[in-house]
């Protein structure tokens, strides 16, 4: 008898637990996302890609310059009582060589009796020079003045046209050209069975302003 008074006192507070332990398991993740000290971000992501455009490539990779150095950009300050923003970064960069031979016209490509074909290629260019931004750090920032992000962008945007500047300075155009010569000539010569001669477009420079 003292087991069957026991078991019906305990039925409603069993059956409390059990109520509770369901309404947990349907309620729980919507409260945990209403929890102001939850500190896990919810996360959302909506995309829409769309192609805008579909481009015809003709530009052959030749060759890859790769530098390293260490920049220090330098902002003058408006006011004169204030010292200049500065930042120092060490930039890793590199710049490609390529031929364009989109730019292969009929007339270049000449056969000259049984043994020879004269091929004029086009000049080479700099097809892309960036900073390689994972390789890249920012060493210092001073007197930014709350404008350190714009200040670093700054730094990074000289830092591009100086691995430009580099990559010109170091030659890539004429080893580019090599490069071509070397890639191409062997294969036309297996293709034509004739000796190969390589010449290169002229590129007309362009005209100053009117006197």
């Amino acid at each position: 008898m003292n087991l069957v008074r026991l078991v019906r006192r305990l039925l409603p507070l069993l059956f409390l637990v059990g109520l509770g332990w369901f309404l947990w398991k349907k309620i729980g993740p919507t409260l945990a996302d209403l929890n102001p000290l939850n500190t896990e971000p919810k996360v959302t992501v909506t995309h829409n890609t769309v192609l805008t455009q579909v481009e015809a490539l003709g530009k052959l990779e030749l060759v890859r310059y790769k530098f390293k150095d260490i920049v220090e950009y330098r902002r003058a300050s408006r006011y004169p009582l204030l010292p200049d923003a500065k930042v120092a970064l060490v930039v890793g960069g590199e710049a490609v060589g390529c031929l364009d031979l989109r730019k292969i016209r009929p007339q270049d490509v000449v056969f000259e009796g049984d043994s020879i074909v004269r091929v004029v290629l086009p000049a080479p260019e700099l097809c892309s020079f960036q900073v390689n931004h994972n390789q890249s750090r920012v060493f210092s920032t001073e007197n930014g003045f709350f404008q350190d992000a714009d200040l670093v962008d700054q730094g990074y945007k000289y830092a591009e046209k100086q691995v430009r500047n580099a990559a010109l300075q170091s030659g890539i155009l004429a080893q580019t050209q090599r490069n071509a010569e070397q890639i191409l000539v062997p294969m036309l010569r297996t293709l034509t069975g004739r000796r190969v001669i390589v010449g290169q477009q002229l590129v007309m420079p362009a005209a100053g302003p009117k006197q």
